[in-house]
This record gives C-alpha cells, structure tokens and sequence, in this order.
C-alpha cells in the first residue's frame, strides 16, 4: 500500500484554526498526518450514507475524511466536536 496524499479542505482549516489550545491543535494536526499511512487504521469508522466518509476521533473532536484509493488521496472534510461534526 502506498502513501496517500492528504489535503485539508479550506472550511476544516478554519475549524483547525479555531480549536481553543495548541496542544488540542498539535494532536489533531498528528492524527491526520497519519491519516496519510493508513486512512483506514484501527479506531476509524465509515460513516453511514456514504460510500467513502469515514471519521476518527481525537479525544471530544471528530475528524470527518473521504479516501480515494484510485487517487491515494485523503481529503479532511469537517473538525469539529462529536455533538457539532455530523450536522
């Protein structure tokens, strides 16, 4: 399996941006760098309703990604929190 590129859409920057503490910021940019290994490692789930959603948590935050395998690209759609991510 090779390495899959991973892009940040510009609404989840912002969202990344926002985030209340460096460290809470840090921890989540180092999850989805390792998105970039394995986008489907263990601890992920699909999302139901769609064929290529899935989402991860990073403690209350959800990091919510699409996975083209034809592409090796992953692309982080939402942060956000767990009660906020899925609206």
């Amino acid at each position: 399996m090779g390495r899959y590129r991973v892009l940040i859409k510009r609404s989840a920057t912002k969202e990344l941006e926002v985030l209340p503490t460096k460290k809470l910021r840090q921890r989540v940019v180092a999850r989805i760098r390792a998105l970039a290994e394995n986008p489907r490692a263990r601890g992920c789930e699909k999302l139901s309703g769609s064929r290529d959603r899935f989402r991860v948590r990073q403690g209350a935050l959800r990091i919510v990604y699409s996975v083209s395998d034809a592409e090796l690209l992953v692309v982080v759609v939402k942060i956000g929190h767990r009660r906020d991510v899925y609206r």
